[in-house]
């Protein structure tokens, strides 16, 4: 199974997908890289000029990867920053780990053409799923 994404029909207003990855941490990549490829019509125009880490700890896999898809809503607009994964490990628990290096630059409206101004990840249609060819995660944005 190659890693991908693909939005796929979700809540009038809001904007869903389903990220596809062999093992978690490519599933949690192409997640990642839906939610840039919602705010910016080039995701790969993001260059990585920046580095940050993160560890996230929850109780299970969709949590875990809500609470992902939210902190880099919130390091882009905290920080104004784009953040695409570099390295990933992910680990399903209980409880369930993540520790990620992102890669990624400030916003340059000259060079992002912005394409939606996603609030947030929510709960609805949540689930990250072992599927027969790998991981399987689906999510909703509010946009």
């Amino acid at each position: 199974m190659s890693a991908g994404f693909e939005f796929v029909e979700g809540p009038t207003g809001d904007l869903s997908f389903v990220a596809r990855g062999a093992t978690l941490a490519e599933a949690f990549t192409a997640a990642a890289e839906a939610l840039l490829a919602a705010t910016v019509d080039d995701p790969a125009s993001v260059a990585a000029a920046s580095q940050r880490q993160i560890s996230l700890e929850e109780p299970d896999l969709e949590l875990l990867l809500l609470r992902f898809l939210n902190e880099l809503v919130w390091l882009r607009d905290a920080t104004e920053l784009l953040f695409r994964v570099e390295r990933i490990e992910v680990a399903a628990g209980p409880p369930a780990r993540l520790a990620a290096r992102l890669a990624g630059e400030a916003i340059d409206q000259a060079r992002h053409a912005l394409r939606s101004d996603v609030k947030a990840a929510t709960a609805h249609g949540l689930q990250v799923v072992r599927t027969p060819q790998g991981w399987e995660a689906r999510a909703t944005l509010d946009v």
